[in-house]
């Protein structure tokens, strides 16, 4: 009934023609008399049950149907129910079944933020995003390969296995310490057979009898091209290096000097090195009558290898002795060694520089070794070496593919071809019967010639590119001082 008098008591106060009697009591001076007054045991208005069953119920009356707060009193203080309007319910149960649905948004919407953004910024923010996907995939380069990209998907070289063409050489001496062919860069394929020297034309396939040696006695030990391709150097058993006019088919000259068999050769411009078993390498420049300019004494064991590097800096030598020795390009040097590299254990024949790297050098040891070994010139350190295992008797590059060619003999006979630097293997060559003992490589990079022990020659066109000009020849700076 508290609240009753309050009303009464605010309608009075509000009323102006009627004075104010007593002011409105305290909250806690009408909360304390009503807790007072009222009976525990006694009944609520309007109910027929007791009030411990009424505080018990629910209301009857669901909330939120009310207009007005309503203030129920209980034993220990008033109780607050909150109300709320139909139709904020409904609102908030729109939005909540809404709320996981996408948003449509218009074609005319898009159009519009796009055009306000490229007029507000000058382009559209959306194609401006770091992880933007659209437009068409870029297309590689063609002949790019990924590294990443599945070996499936790379075009896979097909290396023919077959013989491209096989040429018969009767009367080839089984040497191992021999190289008695070379591939000039006209074309033309010298080969020394017993006393006698042939060019093959791999152009017009036709055979030409260079030389024949009046004492059949002696044989052929080496020959080796000019860098041109038109004069060819040829070693003999009698201890002479010749030099012959290939057009012409004439000997220039006869180098003496040696004291032993001249069993390899090689060309640095107009200076010719000839190594021989006697275990030194004479230096000619062969522009001037007195030849002979330097001579080089390291080996204990017959030269049965040299090789200029690409760059004409240094000149490789192995020897019968296990031993690669490097060369500085300068006269009257005598026994100045640049490197000494003694990690073979057997002969080293085999010796290549990489014409893109000139100061990578590869050698090949004997049957005793049987390592593939890859330094680095100028530090002298070996970078990789791999057991083959088979004797090693000729190493060739190749630039087309950047590989590395080895021609094997006792063990194996057989050509293979390594990744380089990796070293591990593309392909092997079967084909001949006993070791092979030389390689040549065409001047187009696109074919392998090797040699054996069985008298032929076989081609393996393993490098073949799309075709290319073929260059044309250059003059030889020694054409015209040669005497």
């Amino acid at each position: 009934m508290a609240h009753f008098c309050l009303e009464n008591d605010i309608h009075n106060i509000l009323r102006l023609d009627m004075p104010i009697t007593t002011p409105p009591m305290a909250r806690w001076q009408w909360k304390a008399s009503t807790s007072n007054s009222t009976n525990p045991n006694s009944l609520s208005p309007n109910k027929s049950v007791n009030r411990s069953v009424s505080l018990s119920k629910t209301p009857s009356k669901t909330p939120g149907k009310n207009s007005k707060t309503q203030n129920t009193p209980t034993a220990g203080g008033d109780r607050f129910i909150p109300t709320r309007n139909n139709k904020q319910l409904d609102v908030a149960s729109f939005l909540i079944s809404k709320a996981n649905e996408p948003v449509e948004e218009t074609p005319s919407l898009a159009t519009n933020q796009k055009a306000w953004s490229v007029t507000l910024n000058g382009y559209d923010i959306e194609e401006a995003k770091i992880l933007h996907f659209g437009g068409n995939p870029l297309n590689a380069p063609e002949g790019y390969q990924n590294n990443t990209t599945p070996a499936s998907v790379k075009k896979s070289r097909c290396i023919s296995s077959v013989t491209e063409q096989i040429l018969h050489a009767p009367g080839f001496r089984n040497d191992f310490y021999l190289n008695l062919m070379d591939w000039g860069r006209q074309n033309l394929l010298a080969i020394g057979l017993a006393h006698r020297v042939f060019l093959w034309d791999a152009a017009v396939e036709d055979i030409i009898l260079l030389k024949k040696m009046e004492d059949e006695n002696n044989f052929i030990c080496s020959v080796s091209w000019s860098k041109d391709g038109n004069f060819l150097a040829v070693g003999t058993s009698d201890c002479k290096v010749e030099l012959w006019d290939v057009q012409c088919q004439k000997r220039l000259r006869s180098m003496d000097g040696h004291s032993a068999r001249v069993g390899c050769l090689s060309w640095n411009h107009h200076i010719l090195s000839s190594g021989s078993r006697s275990g030194m390498i004479h230096q000619h420049d062969v522009r001037v009558a007195d030849h002979h300019i330097d001579t080089y004494g390291g080996h204990s064991g017959e030269v049965c290898g040299l090789s200029w590097s690409p760059d004409g800096q240094y000149l490789a030598s192995g020897g019968n002795d296990d031993t690669v020795f490097i060369w500085p390009m300068t006269t009257g040097s005598g026994n100045q060694v640049v490197r000494a590299l003694t990690e073979h254990q057997g002969a080293v024949k085999a010796l290549a520089w990489c014409p893109w790297q000139p100061n990578i050098l590869a050698s090949g040891g004997g049957i005793g070794d049987h390592h593939i070994r890859i330094w680095n010139a100028n530090s002298g350190s070996c970078i990789s070496s791999l057991d083959t295992p088979s004797q090693i008797s000729s190493l060739v590059f190749s630039p087309n593919y950047k590989e590395l060619v080895s021609g094997h003999g006792f063990g194996h006979d057989k050509v293979i071809i390594w990744k380089y630097p990796s070293l591990t293997k593309v392909a092997e060559l079967e084909g001949h019967e006993d070791r092979i003992l030389n390689l040549a490589l065409s001047p187009d990079g696109s074919t392998v010639a090797s040699i054996a022990a069985d008298e032929t020659v076989r081609l393996w066109k393993c490098f073949e590119k799309d075709p290319v000009k073929k260059p044309k020849p250059t003059s030889s700076i020694i054409q015209q001082h040669i005497r």
